[in-house]
């Protein structure tokens, strides 16, 4: 086990356009797995759906990774709906496209640099993607672009006290990305344009047998430090499942998620 299972590190570590080639590499390389790993994050997904509008013309799944989301968004709006899926991460969106039915669109590209036009999409969903931008306040202000007047962004991501849990057991929390505190996020959205920006906290956790299932569960959705790095010793990795033993409760090994949870609605033309 070396530290590539440790979450990736924080958005200055590189320049912005490495920091992208290497979160794009990290979760084509997870595509494969990902749906089978990344049960806690498609739960909290489900957070999502009640906060859907009753109709929409055009959608937008922002980080769509395999696409499980667009297919749900494509059978909730029926075939009068275009669905597009966005991701950076090219492997996902091959998986993507094998695993969906004809009619979804599916984009290469970065949140903060749509390949959209102004006021096309009516709704933006967006399920643990956005943490990972290094500029926040450019995806803020895209979403606002591409949204009709109206239209609704719905978001989930991570706030301060994600994986901290994580962090303990390999004493080394500043391996963790520095998520972003809710103040922050509706103080973006505001600033893009959105003046009744709403955000609520919520803390989800989610139990695993052992360490090893625990860093695959980060590691199966990319969640992993990019740069190479020496490996971990034996002497190391038992300290590890040792502090982590220590937090055992008896459902399993705990993992936190701070999620955060976003409503953006555009104002209608008056």
């Amino acid at each position: 086990m070396s530290p590539t299972l440790a979450p990736t590190a924080c958005h200055e570590a590189s320049a912005p356009s490495v920091w992208r080639r290497h979160v794009a590499r990290a979760f084509s390389r997870a595509s494969g797995q990902y749906t089978r790993l990344a049960q806690a994050q498609q739960q909290m997904g489900e957070a999502l759906w009640p906060l859907l509008p009753d109709r929409a013309g055009c959608v937008l799944d922002l980080g769509c990774g395999p696409g499980h989301w667009c297919r749900r968004l494509a059978a909730r709006f029926g075939p009068g709906c275009r669905v597009l899926g966005l991701d950076l991460a090219p492997g996902m969106l091959d998986v993507a496209r094998r695993e969906s039915p004809r009619g979804i669109g599916w984009l290469c590209a970065d949140a903060d640099a749509l390949p959209l036009a102004d006021r096309q999409a009516d709704l933006a969903f967006s399920n643990l993607a956005i943490q990972w931008c290094p500029d926040l306040d450019a995806v803020m202000a895209e979403l606002y672009r591409v949204l009709r007047p109206g239209g609704r962004a719905v978001i989930n991501t991570l706030g301060p006290g994600t994986l901290h849990e994580v962090a303990h057991a390999w004493s080394s929390p500043d391996a963790l990305l520095e998520f972003r505190s809710r103040e922050r996020h509706l103080a973006s959205a505001r600033m893009a344009g959105f003046p009744h920006a709403h955000c609520s906290a919520i803390t989800e956790r989610f139990f695993y047998h052992d360490l090893a299932a625990v860093m695959a569960s980060i590691k199966g959705v990319g969640a992993q430090t990019p740069r190479p790095a020496a490996r971990l010793t034996r002497s190391d990795l038992a300290d590890a499942k040792r502090r982590y033993e220590s937090l055992r409760e008896p459902a399993g090994l705990p993992v936190s998620y701070q999620r955060l949870t976003l409503v953006l609605d555009k104002e209608p033309v008056a």
